[in-house]
């Protein structure tokens, strides 16, 4: 890989595992430094930065609960800290549960818009504000289900399809300050979540298959590549959109 963000700044976050982990990884051998948030995987977390740090790269694993405000501004401070003013922010940082209407509670609301909405809007807000003078990237990991919008996800594809409106506008509040603002929206990806819920067989991934267009769910480094692009001057000029990364399935 070419190391197109050599002596960027990088802040990734629920990056102990997963897309996450990937996204830290790839980011790293593009050049980047970079801080491997991470909410409850301490050690997943210091595994991401041993892969990194093992090939000569620079990371460190900051933990940080992205629901609360003080969380966040420490998880800032410590990148900062650590490498300097962030460059790349990536708001990787998500929960997905699904349940029919009429399975809905306050809590499965709460649990999922909190983290998923608020706790993207706070990293947003506070990283924004260290970020280099001379601009950066914001990455937001959405999702295809905020247009997909599959049976029993009300709740989940809400919060993703607030995250692209989130993408839109701060795109625009931020542009002044050369801060791009995009978001990837991933397919059905084969990640330890997935397996651990059981969708990566049977009768979810054999649905998803057949209606996505090039027959097949996608992998973490297909979504990690793409967010090294936008993260990249390579996307100079991209801002305000939400990338599908689906195999053609809208």
């Amino acid at each position: 890989m070419s190391r197109k963000l050599e002596g960027k700044i990088a802040l990734v976050t629920g990056a102990s595992k997963g897309i996450g982990a990937e996204i830290a990884l790839q980011l790293a051998a593009a050049g980047a430094s970079v801080a491997v948030n991470y909410s409850s995987s301490k050690e997943g977390a210091d595994r991401v930065v041993a892969a990194i740090t093992g090939k000569g790269g620079k990371a460190v694993a900051i933990h940080a609960n992205l629901t609360d405000p003080k969380d966040v501004q420490k998880l800032v401070a410590e990148t900062k800290k650590a490498f300097g003013p962030i460059d790349i922010l990536v708001n990787n940082a998500g929960i997905y549960e699904f349940a029919p209407l009429n399975d809905l509670t306050p809590e499965h609301f709460h649990k999922q818009f909190d983290l998923n909405v608020l706790g993207l809007l706070l990293v947003s807000q506070e990283a924004a504000r260290a970020f280099n003078p001379g601009g950066g990237s914001i990455v937001n990991i959405s999702s295809g289900v905020s247009t997909i919008t599959p049976p029993n996800s009300a709740v989940y594809s809400a919060t993703k399809a607030s995250v692209d409106a989130i993408t839109s506008v701060l795109s625009k509040e931020l542009a002044p300050r050369k801060i791009r603002v995009n978001s990837v929206n991933p397919g059905m990806i084969e990640t330890e979540g997935v397996r651990a819920a059981g969708f990566h067989e049977g009768d979810m991934r054999k649905w998803i298959e057949s209606i996505t267009p090039m027959g097949r769910i996608g992998t973490v480094g297909e979504i990690a590549s793409t967010v090294t692009f936008l993260a990249s001057s390579d996307a100079s000029y991209i801002t305000g959109e939400t990338l599908h990364v689906t195999g053609g399935l809208r």
